[in-house]
C-alpha cells in the first residue's frame, strides 16, 4: 500500500524553545502507528501541526500526497483527517447522540442548525449514520444523555464516535486510554482495532500506555525533546537503548 500520510522535516518553535526538530513520519493506508515518547517530547505537537492548529516553522505534511500546511483545521478535517484531543473537547450540555450528528456538520448541506432542531431531510439519513456508530461504541443507553452527566469512559467513547461521524481515512488518537480503568482500556483498545478492520480508517496514536500500544501499533515512533529518537516495530522501539534513556533517564 501507498504513504497515506508523509511528513518530513517538520520543524515548530516557540520563541526559542524548539517543540519539533525535523520529525519525519511515514504512515501507510491502513496502518495503525504508535507515537511514543515523556511528557513534551512534541507528540501533541505533532498531532496539532497535521491538524492544521499549529504552523509549523518548516519541513512538509502530505495526505494521500497533498500538502496540508496553511490549512486551517477545518479544511484539513474535510480532507479526511479526524482527531481525539488528550483532553476531551465535547459540548456538555448535549445529547451523546447530538455531539455526534456534530461531526457530521462537514457533510450537511444544510445548516447544522437544522440537524439539531431535527428538522426533517437529509438529517435522517446522517442520524443514521450517528446511530451506527453509538451502536458500534455500546452506548445505546447513553443515546440521549447530556453528556457532562455522562461517566467519563463513557466521554471518551463520544470523542471517539464524533470522530469517526466525520468518516475520516486518516484518525489521530490522543492518549484514547488516559484515565481509564483496566476493563475500559482493553475496550477502547478492541474498538481502536475494529475501526481499522471495519471502516478502513489508517490510524496515528500517541499513547503513554505502552501495553496498549504495542498491542495496537504494527509500527512505533519515539520522540524525546521535538526528535525522532527510534522508528521500528513495538519491540525494537522500546529496546532501544535512547528510548530507554529518555523514559529512566541516564
Amino acid at each position: 500500500m501507498g504513504a497515506l500520510l508523509e511528513v518530513s522535516g517538520l520543524s515548530l518553535a516557540f520563541g526559542g524553545i524548539q517543540a519539533l526538530g525535523g520529525v519525519g513520519v511515514t504512515l501507510a493506508e491502513g496502518e495503525t502507528l504508535a507515537v511514543i515518547g515523556p511528557n513534551g517530547s512534541g507528540k501533541t505537537s505533532l498531532f496539532n501541526c497535521i491538524t492544521g492548529i499549529y504552523r509549523p516553522t518548516g519541513g512538509a505534511i502530505r495526505l494521500a500526497g497533498e500538502s496540508l500546511l496553511g490549512l486551517s483545521p477545518d479544511a484539513v478535517t474535510r480532507r479526511g483527517v479526524a482527531r481525539t484531543f488528550q483532553n476531551l473537547r465535547l459540548f456538555p450540555t448535549l445529547s451523546v447522540l447530538d455531539n455526534l450528528l456534530v461531526g457530521r456538520h462537514l457533510h450537511f448541506k444544510r445548516s447544522l442548525l437544522h440537524a439539531l432542531l431535527r428538522r426533517r431531510g437529509e438529517e435522517i439519513r446522517h442520524r443514521g449514520h450517528c446511530e451506527a456508530i453509538v451502536e458500534f461504541l455500546n452506548l445505546e443507553p447513553y443515546r440521549k444523555t447530556r453528556v457532562a452527566d455522562c461517566p467519563y469512559g463513557v466521554q471518551k467513547r463520544v470523542e471517539l464516535g464524533r470522530a469517526l461521524a466525520t468518516e475520516p481515512r486518516l484518525l489521530l488518537l490522543d492518549e484514547p486510554v488516559s484515565g481509564l480503568t483496566a476493563e475500559e482500556k482493553e475496550e477502547v483498545a478492541y474498538w481502536i482495532h475494529e475501526i481499522r478492520g471495519r471502516f478502513g480508517i489508517t490510524v496515528l496514536l500517541v499513547e503513554h500506555d505502552l501495553r496498549i500500544a504495542s498491542r495496537l501499533a504494527t509500527r512505533m515512533v519515539a520522540l524525546d525533546h521535538g526528535v525522532k529518537i527510534a522508528e521500528g516495530t513495538p519491540a525494537e522501539v522500546q529496546r532501544h537503548p535512547d528510548v530507554i534513556r529518555a523514559y529512566l533517564g541516564e
